[in-house]
């Protein structure tokens, strides 16, 4: 009975109102706790507690789940203040990583056990040190290595191989990876899978394997011991095959670039590219055999000159190129296609070929033998048609340079370009015959003075200019236009003057035009009232022209 009174004691503590008011409260050792008593307590008895299936642990802000929901409740609850529980995982756990990895925990880890890392594998892959092959199967404190106090030992974990396989990279012997100066990024060679059949791939070095070399052993590139800095020149391996090979490399200074001719499947078969080279063979040079032009041993530093191979043909060749001090730059009239059949580019030439001179004959200019250094003027050729000409060239004293009148279309219908000449044809000069002007047969240092055509129009002028003494500059009155209609321009006396347009008004002496007079029409009385105190006023024409300019 005792017994039954303390459990109704206690559940009115726990709830109150539930237990009988005339009994004595007893305060609650679970803090705030609300629940019935039996949920953990049975009439059995008091201790220990029990906790019913029907009790929802999550309710209260923490699943059991796992490991959790077998753990005894004094394994968390260490006071019977269940209030006062911490949800950290830290709480109960102790902190291994020392803060380095956060304070979730459920980031690595499960509430199944503690030690179950299917979620810190996951999780791993989202580092910047994935695990794959073998590093999966791996133990954390295999690369995780425990550390002194105030050091990393997970978030600072180096993630080069090397810091992990030192001691297999310092032990490996076939080859020996110290000696041989690998590299320490073993990933060239080896894979996460097995430390052991390592195999380096030459294709991604800077000497990917092609041909024989594939087929090659290590050994026999390296048997040296060199790896790292191995020299990639053909000749550091084939040194004794460019010495003996044939033709003879070393007399004949050729380049150790040995993949200038052979290839790596095989040293044998050599083919040179001549394309490649400065002197790219074209036409039959394709067909010519080496010997033909490297019999005499040289090939590096060979002569690409022409004659240099052509002197034969070059010293009998028709015409006689000896002789006629032909260029020996072959190239000129010659093709590779054939020796025979040249043909001389002479646009390309000082002189190009226009007109009738292309359909010309060598023979036709070159007759006399003469080709370098043959003169180009044209009464080289035409000596006979410029003394045989009309008008006649040689006593007309006719320029040499036949150019001036000529063509290269024809001989004849020559047309002398006056415009520009020192006397451009002007008006009715333009259509003049040359007879008109060079009747007398006079064209080199003609004169060309107006008078020394026009004499006659001169004499017979009216008024009568011989007479009035007028000038022989006869472009002061006349333009070439036409001879009549001359106009003398007054420069110091504005005409017409007073309607009169009649020279002879005031030239009233015909046989001289310097004299003139103004009284005829100034008449001196009315001149004398217009004048009337002028200083210096004297009636006669000089005194009027003097002032009234």
């Amino acid at each position: 009975m005792r017994l039954r009174s303390v459990a109704l004691a206690l559940c009115a503590a726990v709830l109150p109102g539930a237990g009988l008011s005339a009994q004595q409260q007893t305060r609650n050792p679970h803090g705030k706790l609300q629940e019935q008593c039996a949920v953990c307590h049975g009439p059995q008895g008091w201790v220990p507690a029990r906790v019913v299936a029907s009790f929802d642990h999550a309710k209260k802000g923490f699943p059991l789940s796992g490991a959790h929901a077998s753990a005894t409740c004094r394994s968390c609850h260490v006071s019977l203040n269940f209030g006062g529980v911490r949800t950290e995982c830290t709480a109960c756990h102790k902190d291994a990583h020392r803060g380095e990895l956060g304070q979730d925990c459920s980031r690595c880890h499960t509430p199944r056990s503690f030690h179950d890392q299917t979620v810190m594998a996951r999780a791993h892959q989202m580092t910047r040190f994935p695990l794959s092959g073998a590093h999966g199967a791996v133990g954390c404190s295999s690369c995780h290595r425990p550390a002194p106090q105030g050091q990393l030992a997970y978030a600072g974990t180096s993630v080069q191989c090397v810091d992990c396989h030192r001691t297999q990279y310092v032990a490996a012997k076939s080859p020996d990876h110290v000696a041989g100066g690998f590299p320490q990024s073993c990933t060239q060679c080896h894979s996460p899978t097995t430390w052991a059949s390592a195999r380096f791939n030459h294709d991604a070095s800077s000497f990917p394997l092609t041909g024989a070399h594939r087929a090659t052993t290590c050994q026999q590139c390296h048997g040296d011991g060199v790896y790292n800095g191995k020299s990639t020149t053909c000749v550091s391996c084939h040194q004794p095959d460019y010495s003996r090979a044939t033709p003879n490399h070393v007399s004949s200074g050729f380049s150790t670039t040995c993949q200038s001719c052979h290839t790596t499947t095989t040293w044998t078969g050599a083919a040179f590219n001549h394309d490649l080279s400065s002197f790219p063979l074209t036409g039959a040079h394709r067909t010519v055999t080496c010997q033909q032009c490297h019999g005499d041993g040289v090939y590096n530093g060979k002569s690409t000159t022409c004659v240099s191979c052509h002197q034969p043909d070059y010293s009998r060749a028709t015409p006689n190129h000896v002789s006629a001090g032909f260029s020996t730059t072959c190239q000129s009239c010659h093709t590779t296609t054939t020796w025979t059949g040249a043909a001389f580019n002479h646009d390309l030439s000082s002189f190009p070929l226009t007109g009738a001179h292309r359909a010309t004959t060598c023979q036709q200019c070159h007759g006399d033998g003469v080709y370098n250094g043959k003169t180009t003027t044209c009464v080289s050729c035409h000596q006979s048609n410029y003394n045989t000409v009309t008008p006649n060239h040689v006593s007309a004293g006719f320029s040499t340079t036949c150019q001036t009148c000529h063509t290269t279309t024809t001989w004849t219908g020559a047309v002398f370009n006056h415009d520009a000449s020192s006397f451009p044809l002007t008006g009715a000069h333009r259509t003049a015959t040359c007879q008109q002007c060079h009747g007398d047969g006079v064209y080199n240092g003609k004169n060309t003075a107006c008078v020394s055509c026009h004499q006659p129009d001169y004499n017979t002028a009216t008024p009568n200019h011989p007479a009035a003494g007028f000038p022989m500059t006869c472009q002061t009155c006349h333009t070439t236009t036409g001879w009549t209609g001359a106009a003398f321009n007054h420069t110091w006396f504005r005409v017409p003057h007073h309607g009169y347009r009649a020279c002879t008004d005031c030239h009233t002496t015909p046989t001289n035009y310097a004299v003139f007079v103004c009284t005829t029409c100034h008449t001196k009385t009315k001149t004398d009232s217009k004048h009337q105190g002028r200083s210096g006023y004297v009636y006669n024409s000089q005194n009027c022209y003097a002032c009234h300019r």
